[in-house]
């Protein structure tokens, strides 16, 4: 049996026809990827609200990133230690005698050399070069300084209390977290009251890492159950909460929780390929925590061990991350170290 005959007509539709059909399947194609990748994105900003630690709605009253709130902190700083809050007992009253004596556990960190900063390709560059440094024995604290024990503090010096407390206090469940809201000026004021100092940078590295130059506090591979960092828990956590992430001494939080106010300025490694500028002191307002009237040039101070905000490898124990003295933050914690007596003598 023949087959039809089909014309030059016929054949020119059929063409038409078969390019029409590819064209749409392929505009088709091109849609729905698109719509794929919309709602993947869509995804993605949902993925990233859910970890942020406030709703858009509340973004203006939210205490957002070291910086962005200045001139809010100033007006604060400016108010005193006059705003309602706790009496001495009922600070004392915020956590139990077993907790306290916790608390104020201190580790001695004995003499000797470790390796500072890093020669990783991925790390930053004011945390080059890995050097040797000698270190003299000292103590530095177990614990961050929890929201509890600043309390004792502003009770006692009639102190301004943090900024994110709401009439003076905290809230029943965070006495055991990291006080925050800290200014580097703050964080001096609470140790020399204790009758301590704020650790050097050097102290808390090697307080960090110990003497095998490891990249966390627990060793050189990142473990996320081993601290609170990158929006996993969005806000801070009780100062025990991860006693597996300790540091060699048995030092906690040495990574994550709240970036650490230390006492250096923020000064380039000997031999250093870093940029002089990110150094460079920067001109400031007047000077509210001293009351002057003058401008003043304000110079970076260090911060180490990242935070519940950081990315993992800033909670590496060589990162250095820095900021203005004055700056203060609900990523902002710090701890105290002083001399042992042999150091003393």
């Amino acid at each position: 049996m023949k087959r039809p005959q089909i014309s030059p007509q016929q054949k020119r539709r059929r063409k038409s026809l078969l390019m029409a059909t590819l064209v749409s399947c392929i505009t088709i194609a091109m849609v729905g990827g698109s719509l794929h990748v919309m709602e993947l994105g869509s995804l993605r900003l949902d993925e990233m609200q859910a970890k942020s630690s406030y709703e858009v709605a509340d973004m203006e009253q939210h205490i957002r990133a070291a910086g962005e709130e200045i001139h809010l902190q100033k007006a604060h700083e400016d108010q005193g230690g006059d705003a309602a809050g706790y009496t001495s007992a009922q600070a004392k009253a915020l956590l139990s005698e077993e907790q306290w004596r916790d608390l104020n556990w201190m580790v001695t960190i004995p003499a000797g050399v470790f390796t500072m900063g890093s020669d990783d390709a991925r790390t930053n560059d004011e945390n080059k070069p890995a050097h040797l440094v000698r270190m003299p024995s000292y103590k530095m604290d177990k614990y961050l300084v929890t929201q509890a024990a600043y309390a004792l503090f502003v009770a006692a010096n009639h102190y301004r209390p943090p900024l994110n407390w709401k009439d003076g206090v905290v809230s029943a469940e965070m006495t055991m977290n990291p006080v925050t809201m800290i200014s580097w000026y703050n964080a001096r004021d609470y140790c020399s009251w204790v009758g301590k100092r704020l650790p050097s940078e050097s102290e808390w590295e090697k307080a960090a890492r110990g003497t095998d130059a490891r990249r966390w506090p627990w060793g050189s591979a990142m473990n996320p159950d081993n601290l609170n960092t990158y929006y996993k828990m969005r806000h801070t956590t009780a100062v025990n909460h991860y006693p597996q992430g300790a540091s060699p001494y048995g030092l906690m939080d040495m990574a994550g929780n709240v970036q650490q106010w230390v006492a250096d300025e923020f000064t380039p490694y000997p031999g250093t390929a870093a940029v002089k500028e990110i150094f460079a002191p920067k001109l400031q307002d007047p000077n509210y925590q001293r009351g002057s009237d003058e401008k003043e040039v304000l110079i970076y101070r260090v911060m180490r061990g990242g935070s519940w905000k950081s990315d993992p490898l800033s909670t590496t124990t060589y990162h250095r991350n820095y900021a203005l003295p004055n700056y203060a933050s609900d990523f902002f914690g710090f701890r105290c170290a002083m001399d042992t007596e042999e150091t003393k003598e």
